[in-house]
């Protein structure tokens, strides 16, 4: 291509077709680099960095077509290019196309600083400051861009969608449906009110970022080919585009209303394309691709806008616009100035003059050069204050000086070709295709290296929203990663981190415990898992005391914050119980997704073992109770008893607690947090636990083990036989236990109770129409939480294990799940006497042995008194507000459209309603859209539970105090299973919950 001089008018310049990159063509290939817009310091700079294409034979279809490679497998630039054909050597391919035009002239980088043997600039002499790893969230296609504002993450993906993720929890609040194309740009206007996205449709969309909503469509009058970036002058309300057929276009929204209204003939989906909508031999067309008429869900409504001819500077480069950024403070003589700047595939830096009055035009004002040979492609630029950076192939940085418009200094990173480039802090990160980011200081020190992502890096961000250093990239691997860049905020920076992130960084050392009280082996971790969790609430200033229980049982950790000193006298007293032992998770079978004792944030979950059960809420409570103690708003006192045997039956707790009785001292209340939701969408409120009997029913034949063909009769009593006809006698028809009076302490179903069954079936089916009539789903949860049940476990027996013996001792494990009312002393009496009497029914010659192993009572709150009432108000002060009254039946008719379900599955047979696991799995939102329950406008559901936690009843009757019982995870937080979890959400909302009762509970 033939260079044209600027000075050339755009009047007289043609359109040009889709052009031939000269930097990087060559024979019938062609490749450039994903575009991605990140925000640099939203007031500052801009990056981009570019998309792929390929010339490429379609086999099936019979033609030859420029696609872009990241429509193909394997996806991502250059590692796209390389991956896409097995005819092809990848590193032959690679070394063929980029370095055709880097091998006709290689200059020397200008290095200021020091250089290791490599040519590649040394590290700082500093320790290695990597960032941590924070969070990852994962989708199905290629991250290619990336914007960032206060409130929330934009990627762009290959699919064309714009993934929306809150910035302070990570969960996808929406997913637009934008494009038709691979999203290859965004930005955001200053206010950050909207975002303009741009892609290979080729159009630009422009977003309201409340709403999601589009307002207006934006397309050029040509064919430009792919529209790899965009920026926006807020200063002038201008939007400008940079395209693959060489050509900045822009269009000034102030004159919006004052243009025609373009026709739907000029859009360019409906545009005749000159080769594939032409026709082939014999007339025949080659038929659209599947998909291609397909409606967006979003991409719909808002102002269609046509650019006009004259506003578009044809050949703006002699290759590809990859990369655009808008900023003042760039010109010395005229710093107020508002500047454009492009890099493009003719490896130059251009930089524009505004022209306001005349709609925005752009000319040039200078070009950066620092004289090589055309075709070292811009991939991406980024800038802070008076120097910017621009990335090339093969790791190379360049810094320029914008005063004195030079090039100072080449940097050499191992990114491979640096995709994206972005800036914060004093610091610059660059990305490429090797996965790995390497960070520079303000000296151009390299002061980390570290692998980003398993796959190219195409799109990465810089933020400091809320005096946070937050550092975001995006690549092929289908994955969005925060890293936390602490050191990037300077010493204070520490100082002035939430509470919310020191919160999570002391889970991740709490849940590096493994703190298993049923295995002897992590005895001593389990004492430094309490020790751990005492060093915390001293630091926030509790008064503390490890409370021994009998060997070898794990100790109790209490602590207590003292409330507001002038008012020691009649100060209340909330005690906060919890348990920081947890299930075992060896994950033999490799069937976590992460190591289970490492935190590991996924998706806006957090992962670990007793993270929701219970290290979570333990550490929420902690937080709240500190918050306010250094508000000076803490109006009572808060108590924690945190024991280390809850997974094991609470050993040694009650005989501890009772020792300890005048060390904590009366209580007006106790609060737990030990539970979850009903489903995944609903806030809850427990009033009622089954209590539990564990037993060991054994039957022992004084005669050793025998063969039963040698030894086997009708006169020899079998301990095996006896123990399956003795425990059969237990159990009646559908479960019906047969122990004499073993249901007439049970109480009756209130009216009042009723209709709390009522709402809730009401809400589950609102949702989930699939779980059946209303009253069966009420009489299942009905037997789940307030009847009494008996389970057999399992069976052992003595000898080999083969089929011929006769086994001299037979044994099973049995429980029995009491409701309230029922004494656990008393039914384990009974079942005791009735196992006995029945046994010598049997007048067998063996022997019975009965062992009561563990026993907990069972609970039931009053959920009108006043600390369930707090509850109920803190969680709709925090999770949303009702205009619902309790308990009411008809409660829900008025709920919001929240609930509305989609269409009930058209299946014969419906799933069990009785198991958490499907009241959990729900279906999902009409729009595909996760379901949040901050969008609820609805009061908790008042629930009780099949499970048991023994202390809770104890605690009650030690102190004369009520009890209640907040849920803090999701049904689906596989607590016990593999991959247990935790919302984010839900522990920075049970935060805030805390947070409120205890300030205000005390003033009831």
């Amino acid at each position: 291509m033939a260079k044209l001089d600027d000075s050339v008018s755009n009047e007289a310049q043609e359109p040009p077709s889709t052009p031939l990159d000269a930097s990087s063509f060559t024979t019938s290939l062609t490749t450039s680099l994903e575009n991605v817009d990140g925000n640099v310091e939203v007031a500052e700079a801009r990056r981009d960095s570019v998309t792929s294409r390929v010339c490429e034979y379609d086999y099936d279809n019979g033609r030859t077509s420029i696609l872009p490679i990241h429509l193909l497998s394997a996806c991502g630039t250059f590692g796209r290019m390389y991956q896409f054909s097995k005819t092809i050597t990848s590193r032959d391919l690679s070394n063929g196309v980029r370095r055709t035009v880097v091998a006709a002239k290689e200059l020397p980088p200008q290095h200021d600083g020091a250089m290791d043997a490599n040519g590649r600039e040394k590290a700082a002499p500093k320790a290695n400051c990597a960032p941590v790893l924070s969070h990852r969230m994962k989708h199905d296609k290629s991250i290619l861009a990336l914007a960032v504002s206060n409130q929330y993450i934009f990627a762009g993906t290959q699919g064309g969608e714009i993934l929306v993720y809150s910035l302070d929890t990570y969960e996808r609040r929406k997913v637009i449906e934008g494009h038709k194309g691979s999203v290859l740009g965004l930005c955001l206007s200053q206010d950050q009110k909207l975002l303009f996205s741009s892609a290979t449709d080729p159009i630009v969309n422009v977003w309201c970022t409340s709403g999601f909503r589009r307002l207006y469509a934006l397309w050029s009058p040509y064919d430009v080919g792919d529209i790899f970036c965009v920026a926006y002058s807020s200063y002038h309300e201008i939007v400008y585009l940079g395209a693959q057929n060489t050509s900045i276009q822009w269009y000034d929204l102030k004159e919006k209303d004052l243009r025609p209204q373009p026709s739907l003939a000029s859009h360019p989906s409906e545009r005749k394309n000159r080769f594939f909508d032409s026709t082939g031999p014999g007339g025949v067309q080659t038929p659209r691709p599947t998909g291609a008429e397909t409606v967006l869900r979003d991409a719909v409504g808002g102002q269609y806008l046509e650019i006009d001819k004259q506003d578009i500077r044809q050949f703006a480069h002699y290759g590809y616009v990859y990369c655009m950024l808008l900023g003042k403070g760039i010109l010395p003589d005229d710093p107020s100035q508002e500047v454009l700047v492009s890099g493009g595939g003719d490896g130059r830096i251009v930089l524009w003059q505004i022209d306001a009055d005349g709609g925005g035009a752009i000319s040039s004002i200078c070009t950066l050069d620092d004289g090589r040979e055309e075709g070292e492609s811009i991939l991406s630029l980024a800038r802070e204050g008076s120097f910017l950076y621009s990335g090339r192939f093969d790791g190379e940085v360049n810094v320029w000086d914008l005063e004195t418009r030079q090039l100072v200094r080449s940097l050499k990173a191992d990114t491979g070709d640096v995709l994206t480039l972005s800036v914060g802090a004093g610091h610059l990160f660059a990305g490429g295709i090797s996965g790995l980011v390497q960070k520079y200081n303000q000296h151009y020190e390299r002061v980390s290296t570290f692998r980003a992502h398993d796959g190219l890096i195409l799109a990465s961000a810089f933020t400091l929203s809320g005096n946070k250093p937050t550092f975001v990239t995006g690549g092929n691997d289908n994955t969005i990663v925060i890293w936390d860049v602490q050191d990037c905020g300077g010493p204070s920076a520490n100082s002035k981190r939430s509470n919310n992130d020191r919160m999570i960084e002391s889970l991740n050392q709490f849940i590096a415990f493994r703190t298993v009280s049923s295995l002897p082996k992590y005895r001593a971790d389990c004492r430094r898992g309490a020790s751990y969790l005492r060093s915390v609430l001293q630091n926030f200033g509790a008064v503390t005391e490890m409370l021994n229980t009998a060997e070898p049982c794990n100790p109790i950790v209490f602590a207590k914050f003292r409330g507001n000193p002038a008012t020691a006298a009649s100060r209340k007293k909330i005690l906060f119980y919890g348990h920081y032992d947890v299930i075992a998770a060896e994950n033999e079978q490799r069937k976590w997704k992460h190591d289970p004792f490492t935190l590991t944030g996924e998706d806006g979950f957090l992962y670990g073992r007793g993270i929701s059960d219970n290290k979570g809420p333990i550490m929420a409570a902690i937080y709240a109770a500190h918050e306010l103690a250094n508000e000076q708003r803490l109006g009572s006192d808060i108590i924690f008893l945190i024991e280390g045997e809850e997974e094991s039956g609470s050993r040694g707790f009650a005989e501890a607690i009772k020792a300890k009785k005048d060390l904590i001292g009366d209580i007006d209340w106790i609060l737990l947090a030990n539970s979850y939701w009903l489903d995944d969408h609903v806030p809850c409120l427990t009033y009622g636990l089954r209590g539990v009997i564990h037993a060991t029913v054994q039957i022992e034949s004084k005669h050793p083990d025998l063969h039963s063909g040698v030894d086997g009769s009708a006169l020899l009593d079998e301990p095996l036989k006896d123990l399956v006809m003795l425990l059969s006698k237990l159990t009646g028809p559908k479960g019906s236990v047969q122990i004499p009076g073993f249901y007439d302490p049970i109480l009756d179903l209130t009216e009042n109770e009723k209709k709390l069954y009522s709402e809730i079936t009401d809400t589950l089916l609102k949702r989930n129409p699939a779980l059946g009539d209303p009253e069966e789903l009420a009489t299942s949860l009905m037997r789940r939480w307030r009847e009494a049940s008996l389970t057999i476990h399992r069976f052992q027996t003595s000898g080999p294990d083969n089929l011929t013996i006769i086994p001299r001792l037979a044994k099973a494990s049995l429980s029995v799940r009491l409701v309230p009312n029922q004494e656990a002393h008393e039914v384990a009496r009974t079942l005791t006497s009735f196992l006995q009497s029945e046994f010598h029914g049997l007048k067998s010659k063996n022997t019975l042995k009965v062992n009561i192993d563990h026993q907990a009572e069972p609970w039931l709150g009053d959920y009108n008194n006043e600390i369930f009432k707090m509850l109920e108000s803190a969680i709709m002060s925090v999770w949303g507000p009702t205009s619902s009254r309790r308990p009411s039946g008809h409660a829900l008719n008025n709920q919001p459209d929240y609930f509305t379900p989609a269409a009930p599955s058209p299946t014969e047979s419906r799933p069990s309603p009785t198991t958490s696991n499907t009241l959990a799995n729900g279906p999902a939102d009409a729009n595909g859209e996760p379901s949040s329950p901050t969008l609820l406008a609805q009061k908790p559901l008042y629930i009780r539970e099949g499970g048991s936690i023994p202390s809770i009843r104890f605690l009650e009757k030690e102190f004369d105090a009520p009890a209640a019982h907040l849920p803090c995870g999701q049904a689906s937080d596989s607590a016990h299973l593999d991959n247990e979890r935790l919302r984010l959400t839900n522990l920075l909302n049970s935060k805030k919950i805390f947070k409120k009762v205890f300030a205000e509970l005390p003033l009831k």
